[in-house]
């Protein structure tokens, strides 16, 4: 009932466990609170909070026109609705290294597991575009310091993301991943990898987990978890899927309408009010009413 009944600290480290065991997590993104119960539900092992997604939902372009305020109010809504390790989209940390070291603060906060910072220039746009720019090196190392010198709980995760693949090419992305490893990553996101062997390069290179992003229309296939794993990756999402799916199947059920006058034809595909009721635990909330309104007059 309510929210989640683990720690974020609790959930920390268990995200830390997780990594240590070698095993791949699949973390799909959540577009809101919801569909992180789903998510849990499901048996995954843990959620993703995607800047683009968290962008889409207020109507605009992922372009980094969200505030560190909005993002991180939804990663609080989020995290505090699940027992599984959150990972969110910090964008390039809202500003320059003491900006990223607030961001850091703000998001732990929030209760979120862990959290990664790119290497774009700000403002930024989705890593799967083309016309992206990145930071010097300099500027890419300071604000990964920054984030981890700010952070309180030595088990948040500094993720670090670089997107200097589609710029400067694979060996640039190696060097690049090593330098942030360096300066306090606690993890690596090689963001838009060409292949699978690019994906096996990179964690060849380095010491501490990789992420791969399995966004859909993207500039990487849509490899399997086992061909993920066969390669060394520990972490894979899935950002904006749930989303595209929702708003897929909300457009066609809005077209049905439009042309039949009624949803009647698709209320087979909806989710049913007895699964909703059972998600946000219903039985659980009129027990505690019960338990509390039990006496008589």
């Amino acid at each position: 009932m309510l929210y989640s009944t683990v720690t974020p600290a609790e959930k920390r480290a268990a995200f830390r466990a997780q990594l240590a065991s070698g095993e791949l997590l699949r973390f799909p993104g959540a577009f809101n609170p919801l569909s992180a119960k789903l998510i849990q539900d499901k048996g995954f092992e843990g959620v993703y909070i995607s800047g683009a997604v968290i962008a889409a939902d207020l109507g605009l372009p992922d372009v980094g026109l969200t505030t560190l305020t909005e993002v991180a109010t939804r990663g609080r809504q989020i995290a505090r609705m699940t027992d599984l390790p959150t990972l969110i989209d910090a964008d390039t940390g809202f500003g320059e290294p003491m900006n990223v070291a607030r961001t850091v603060q703000d998001l732990e906060d929030a209760g979120v597991a862990g959290l990664h910072i790119e290497d774009q220039v700000n403002p930024k746009r989705c890593g799967h575009l083309d016309g992206k720019a990145v930071v010097d090196t300099d500027t890419a190392l300071k604000r990964i310091r920054a984030a981890a010198d700010a952070r309180r709980d030595p088990n948040l995760l500094i993720m670090a993301r670089t997107d200097i693949r589609a710029i400067d090419g694979l060996q640039a992305a190696i060097d690049r991943a090593k330098q942030l490893v360096d300066a306090g990553a606690d993890a690596i996101f090689p963001e838009a990898m060409a292949d699978l062997s690019e994906f096996e390069a990179v964690r060849k290179a380095i010491d501490v987990p990789m992420l791969a992003n399995m966004t859909e229309f993207g500039k990487s296939d849509l490899f399997t978890t086992q061909q993920l794993k066969d390669v060394g990756v520990n972490i894979v999402i899935y950002p904006v899927s749930l989303l595209r799916l929702a708003m897929g199947a909300a457009e066609r059920g809005l077209d049905t309408l439009v042309v039949q006058g009624t949803l009647k034809s698709t209320v087979e595909d909806m989710q049913t009010r007895a699964r909703l009721y059972e998600l946000l635990d219903y039985e659980g909330y009129t027990a505690f009413d019960t338990s509390v309104f039990n006496f008589s007059l």
